[in-house]
């Protein structure tokens, strides 16, 4: 009996220690840091594009008409552009290219940046989304999805009903308007947009005023009512906002600057990220007469002329 008592009791003393074998090792194996966590994915671009080749001549034509009264020489010097002073050329270039005629000068510049993240924890994309986030809050616009702010309900309050009111129409038509703060050595009147029809209608003074009522009196409200609606549509149209259909995220800005009392120039501003690239394109037109405003529209359309061939150009 004894015998039988002493063999059960060897073998419960295997039997635990080998137990205690499988327990350790499997500790062993699961303990906290030993697994390594994956770097998070490059960006798509490793290199830039050589920026003052970037743009066409042809296009160059379009947006530099004083450089057509140039001997050909000349033109060849303005349309090979200045590139801009980098320390970098992996990371960041620019160009600038420049035209002057008796009526206007106009300059274009464009510049790429190319993100890279050093947190191995956060890819090249979100750095430069992050990146480009800034600059779109620093330019007074908010995208409709995909910022912080959205997250945690928006700085307009749009998720607060106490604050947005529940009206998301208004919120999104204020985040696309013109800046909140103007910057403080503009004019407070910089923002106000131009078309070939308002400045006309404004250098007619008190003509313009008359044709007016000459149009109410004659056709009623109602025509008065879509005229000032159509214009009112439109100017709505040219104010800074976020554009959907340019890169991963793109915003334009348009802002009309007094330099003194006889000079001003508009500079229109398209700023689009794709993957950890950021590009800004700029297109300035300063008149030679003070009493001229350049026209938003034109500008606009150009500048996002060049940014949507620059789109193109990464994605070859």
């Amino acid at each position: 009996m004894a015998h039988v008592t002493g063999t059960a009791l060897l073998a419960a003393f295997v039997v635990g220690c080998s137990a205690d074998t499988g327990t350790g090792g499997s500790a062993a194996d699961g303990k906290p840091g030993e697994t390594s966590v994956a770097a998070a994915a490059p960006g798509k671009y490793r290199t830039l594009p050589e920026p003052c080749g970037a743009v066409a001549t042809s296009t160059l034509k379009d947006l530099l008409p004083g450089a057509a009264e140039l001997s050909e020489e000349q033109q060849q010097k303005v349309y090979e552009g200045t590139a801009a002073v980098t320390y970098n050329t992996d990371r960041r270039v620019g160009c600038n290219w420049k035209s002057e005629d008796p009526s206007s000068s106009h300059t274009l510049s464009i510049d790429f940046e190319r993100v890279v993240s050093y947190d191995p924890a956060v890819s090249d994309d979100d750095r430069a989304r992050e990146v480009y986030t800034k600059k779109e809050t620093s330019a007074g616009l908010t995208s409709p999805s995909g910022s912080p702010d959205s997250a945690d309900g928006g700085k307009d309050g749009s998720t607060d009903g106490s604050k947005g009111d529940g009206k998301s129409d208004s919120a999104k038509d204020s985040t696309k308007g013109t800046k909140s703060d103007p910057p403080a050595d503009s004019d407070p009147a910089s923002h106000a947009l131009t078309t070939p029809a308002s400045t006309s209608a404004s250098e007619g003074g008190s003509t313009g005023a008359t044709a007016d009522e000459h149009t109410d009196g004659n056709t009623g409200d109602t025509t008065g009512d879509t005229a000032d609606d159509d214009t009112g549509s439109s100017a709505e149209n040219l104010q800074p906002r976020v554009l959907d259909d340019l890169g991963d995220s793109a915003f334009l800005d348009d802002l009309l600057t007094r330099a003194g009392s006889t000079a001003q120039h508009r500079t229109v501003s398209v700023v689009f990220r794709t993957s950890n690239v950021i590009v800004t394109v700029e297109y300035t037109e300063q008149p030679a007469v003070s009493t001229v405003v350049p026209d938003s529209k034109e500008l606009q359309e150009k500048a996002q002329a060049v940014a949507r061939n620059l789109v193109d150009k990464f994605s070859e």
